[in-house]
């Protein structure tokens, strides 16, 4: 089985984080490094690729040059090419114009004929799970959502979705987009012998040209939706600090009484 994973490079949770007052989009300057969450998905199409012996595993991200580090560590991995999709006019899509240039994306991976196409439940900058469900609807395919297992028999995709009061079995015909939690596996660290080998695996870098995508569709101008404006969260202030002298219980229950945690 052949399958595509959707991917996103985003700004290291680590690093100072901040909106571009020039057009109060995410200042993508800083560190930046492929979304954790996405990290689920790769693993588990290397397993299903594994399992039965054939196939390949294709990620294919959208985003300025630095996202090739997100595709460059799933490659890592070991996934088995990538696909970048980098151009100007797509700066400031937002999950409308995304989706769209990734369902123009996959299409064009696969020939117009996706088996499975596999995603992070949600990006871990802008926590946007929505792009999954509306690439599904561009690519014309049944999605099943936040995944915490996953099993592809004969034609058909099954997955357990786990809720607040209980947990759903749900099946898909084939070809199907899936998204998947951080509960469905536990990534993989790239090996040594990983990380040589990705250095020799196919990159291809596609415009919005090459996928028949007008630049006035995608970008900022495009975006129904945007930030329009932000600002800096306060200094956090010093902590009461309590000298337990034998009553640090009670006056920890009358803090967070106070707080109206009790």
């Amino acid at each position: 089985m052949n399958i595509v994973v959707c991917v996103k490079h985003v700004p290291d949770a680590q690093s100072d984080r901040t909106f571009q007052e020039s057009d109060n989009t995410v200042d993508r300057a800083v560190d930046g490094l492929l979304s954790e969450l996405d990290e689920y998905a790769v693993e588990e199409a290397l397993k299903i690729v594994e399992a039965a012996g054939e196939g390949e595993v294709t990620v294919v991200t959208v985003g300025p040059a630095a996202a090739a580090d997100a595709l460059k560590k799933a490659l890592q991995m070991g996934a088995h090419k990538a696909v970048h999709v980098q151009d100007d006019a797509i700066h400031g899509s937002d999950a409308v114009g995304t989706s769209l240039v990734l369902a123009k994306a996959v299409e064009k991976a696969t020939d117009g004929s996706p088996e499975l196409v596999l995603t992070g439940m949600s990006s871990t900058d802008g926590v946007m799970g929505v792009v999954p469900a509306m690439l599904a609807e561009r690519l014309g395919l049944p999605q099943v959502t936040y995944a915490s297992e996953l099993t592809v028999g004969e034609g058909r995709v099954t997955i357990r979705r786990d809720g607040d009061v209980a947990s759903e079995t749900i099946e898909a015909a084939l070809p199907a987009l899936v998204s998947v939690t951080d509960q469905i596996n536990e990534p993989r660290y790239p090996s040594f012998k990983g990380i040589m080998a990705a250095k020799k695996k196919p990159v291809e870098t596609w415009s919005l040209a090459d996928l028949g995508v007008d630049a006035d569709d995608v970008g900022l101008g495009a975006a129904w939706t945007s930030v329009v404006a932000f600002a800096k969260r306060p200094p956090r202030e010093q902590g009461q600090i309590v000298t337990d002298e034998g009553e640090g219980g009670a006056k920890l229950a009358e803090f967070l009484s106070a707080q109206k945690f009790l």
